[in-house]
Parts: C-alpha cells; sequence; structure tokens
C-alpha cells in the first residue's frame, strides 16, 4: 500500500491510494469524516438575548462554528479523567457579550484558551438592531462525527478509481471523442487521439467519448476504452479549518490501525490462540 500526494496543504489535498481495497478506501474515507475528533460548541447558557433569533436557533448556529483544535492539549469526552462532564482537558468556554446595532460574528467570541478560536472570525450569528442584546457562555468540547456532523473536520472527503485511458488502433482521430469530453482530457496527436499531459487523473469516468466515437461508425467497438484501476485511488480531502489535513489523514489511519489491532486480539481471545 502507498500514498502518493499530489498537492499537500493545510486546508486541502490531493493524493493517490495504491494497492488497497475498495474495503480499505471507503474505511479511510468515513475514519477521515467520522473518527477524527475535533472541538465543537455543545453546551449554550444564554443569560440574555433580545434578538430575532430564539435561543434554540443560536445554539445551533454556535455549534457549527469551526474551532482551530489541538489534538494534543485536548481529548475525548469518552476518554478523559471527569468522564464527561467536562474539564479544561476535554473541554473550552466562550463567552459572548454584544450590544445592537451590530452583526455579531464568531469572532465576537471570547475563548478561554486563546489557541482555541474560530477558524473564521467573520462568520455571522445574529444581526441585532439598537437596543438589543445577547450575553451568554458556550462550551466547546472534544468529540467526533459520528456523533454529529459539526464535529466533522472535512468539507470535502472523496475518491474515485483511477482511470484508464486506451486508445485502440481503429482510432482515425477524427476528434469526435476530443470535443466530447467535458474536460478537455483528450486531444489529436498526429493520426491519433491521445491523452493530454497531466490531464488523466481529471478523468470523471462519464465514457462520453466512448459514445461519440461508437457514433461515427467506426464499429460495434470504439477506438477509444474507459475503465479504472481496482486497486488504486484519487482522494481529495478539504479541511474546515479545524485541523491541517495532514493531521486528519494521520488521525484516520491512526483509528484504523487501531481498530484492526483491537479486532485482531479480539478473534484470538476467541479462538484461544494467543500466541499468535
Amino acid at each position: 500500500m502507498e500514498i502518493q500526494f499530489a498537492s499537500l496543504d493545510d486546508a486541502a489535498s490531493r493524493f493517490t491510494l495504491s494497492g488497497a481495497s475498495p474495503a480499505f478506501a471507503n474505511a479511510l474515507r468515513r475514519a477521515m469524516i467520522a473518527d477524527v475528533p475535533t472541538l465543537a460548541i455543545e453546551d449554550v447558557r444564554i443569560y440574555d438575548n433580545t434578538s430575532a433569533l430564539f435561543d434554540e436557533m443560536l445554539a445551533h448556529r454556535l455549534g457549527l462554528i469551526p474551532i482551530t483544535t489541538d489534538l494534543t492539549a485536548y481529548q475525548s469526552r469518552d476518554a478523559c479523567s471527569c468522564n464527561g462532564a467536562g474539564c479544561p482537558a476535554c473541554s473550552v468556554t466562550f463567552t459572548l457579550s454584544a450590544e445592537g446595532p451590530k452583526v455579531v460574528v464568531s469572532g465576537d467570541l471570547i475563548p478561554q484558551d486563546p489557541k482555541a478560536v474560530p477558524v473564521h472570525a467573520a462568520i455571522p450569528i445574529v444581526k441585532l438592531v439598537k437596543g438589543q442584546k445577547l450575553v451568554l457562555e458556550a462550551k466547546a468540547v472534544v468529540a467526533t462525527g459520528k456523533e454529529h456532523a459539526k464535529w466533522q473536520p472535512t468539507l470535502v472527503c472523496g475518491y474515485k478509481n483511477h482511470p484508464v485511458i486506451t486508445i485502440g488502433d481503429t482510432c482515425d482521430a477524427c476528434g469526435m471523442c476530443v470535443d466530447e469530453c467535458p474536460r478537455e482530457i483528450l486531444t489529436v496527436k498526429g493520426k491519433k487521439v491521445a491523452v493530454a499531459a497531466g490531464k488523466l487523473s481529471e478523468c470523471s469516468l462519464c465514457r462520453l467519448c466512448e459514445r461519440a466515437c461508437i457514433s461515427t461508425g467506426i464499429g460495434e467497438e470504439p477506438a477509444i476504452k474507459v475503465s479504472a484501476e481496482p486497486d488504486r485511488y484519487i482522494f481529495v480531502v478539504e479541511s474546515d479549518g479545524s485541523l491541517p489535513v495532514k493531521e486528519i489523514i494521520k488521525r484516520a489511519l491512526k483509528h484504523i490501525k487501531g481498530q484492526s489491532d483491537e479486532l485482531e486480539h479480539k478473534i484470538r481471545e476467541i479462538s484461544g490462540d494467543d500466541k499468535k
């Protein structure tokens, strides 16, 4: 199994996973979405709210604000010694006090921990007109996307099989497939159609080129064939900013390994084969 990065920064990544089964590729995708812990606001105590929004709507908006998370300083509630009661090791408190006229934004939240701040400071929460007030206290806790979508660290996380495009000897370079390709992957070179340099990975496997080739009356089989490699995948991952993409991938792989080790241990216990 091999991972090869085409691009990688804190916000987004594109990489190729080779030598893996479809089950593992999907497990990695699901782990990045639902099994990597982050901070998100869970409990809100509202002391004064004369805005146009109900308390429940404000709490919902606050919960969806992504918060920068340092997983070396925080741990999930399940693993914390406070047993989920909420302590500085698994939670962080925010306070907010605002009076209109103004638009209350995520940057108005004052964190107990200066490192645990909203990813974006300009996320609108509520608009206050003159005389309206909002005073509240919010507690963010560490959990995973399995519990609620607000703890998902990814905005985009998906994959596809790596495409394979084969041009047969019957190709007469008519250019019909080139015109039909929506992503401009194909080009005419000499007397034959070819894949443009560096464009193969952008193929969506739509096979419109095959249909265009058949429509020219070339025969029962198109000169161009599109297929996919069964054990090679192209991943695209975008973070919501709470964690760097590299950290999301590492944590997801670590989670899969932990589950695999636990399953192996249970199987050994059931079979009574502790030596292996």
